[in-house]
């Protein structure tokens, strides 16, 4: 029965995607000298927020994710960014393969908003592994599952996420609004004769008072 395991050599940036896309260079190693003719690999992976620290200005921007720094103790907890899969190409003993994950920059999900709240430093991540390998054994083919328990951790630095979404969109972000709000914007929009989005939300800035942290 082969036995293979998972390490993340490195992450970076797919340039030429439909989508912000970023890739984890993987090592695949097989134990048993079995030959391996392809794996269906699925990969679930999970932030570890717990595993690093935090600067005053990121803890505030944390603030709706986690609560106040005193209470972490309890809030920070493991969450899921996302899922992927991929078909690995036959080998035996080891192989270096690439892994894909399209990623999103809407900031009303979890790990965007963790994302865009961190400066620097790393992003503590831990890739679990399953699916299905399709092996050469005694009698022809052999699938077998991933064994449950097949995990990676990885330290990504902030800057690779950062230059992701740099690449493709150059200092700018994105907010979901309600269609009522999105004409109620554009009516404001067009009864103050503004010619950008950034302008609206300029405008509408200049009069909220914001409290004193």
């Amino acid at each position: 029965m082969s036995d293979v395991s998972f390490y993340v050599l490195d992450a970076w940036p797919e340039r030429h995607a439909a989508v912000p896309t970023l890739v984890f260079g993987l090592r695949v190693e097989e134990s048993t000298g079995q030959l391996i003719h392809n794996i269906a690999l699925r990969c679930q992976i999970r932030i570890e927020p717990q595993r690093r620290r935090y600067t005053h200005t990121e803890e505030r921007s944390l603030l709706e994710l986690f609560g106040e720094p005193l209470r972490w103790g309890d809030t920070l907890k493991p969450f899921l960014w996302t899922h992927t899969s991929t078909m690995l190409p036959g080998f035996r003993g080891s192989q270096q393969v690439e892994l894909a994950v399209p990623c999103s920059y809407d900031l009303e999900v979890t790990a965007g908003k963790y994302f865009h709240a961190l400066e620097d430093g790393e992003i503590p991540v831990l890739l679990l592994f399953s699916g299905t390998i399709f092996a050469k054994g005694q009698n022809g083919l052999e699938v077998t599952q991933v064994a449950w328990d097949k995990e990676a951790r990885h330290r990504l630095p902030v800057r690779v996420w950062q230059e992701m979404m740099d690449l493709y969109f150059p200092n700018s972000g994105w907010l979901r609004l309600q269609r009522e709000t999105l004409d109620a914007l554009t009516q404001f929009k067009a009864r103050h004769a503004l010619t950008t989005w950034d302008e609206v939300m300029t405008a509408l800035l200049i009069n909220v008072q914001e409290p004193k942290l």
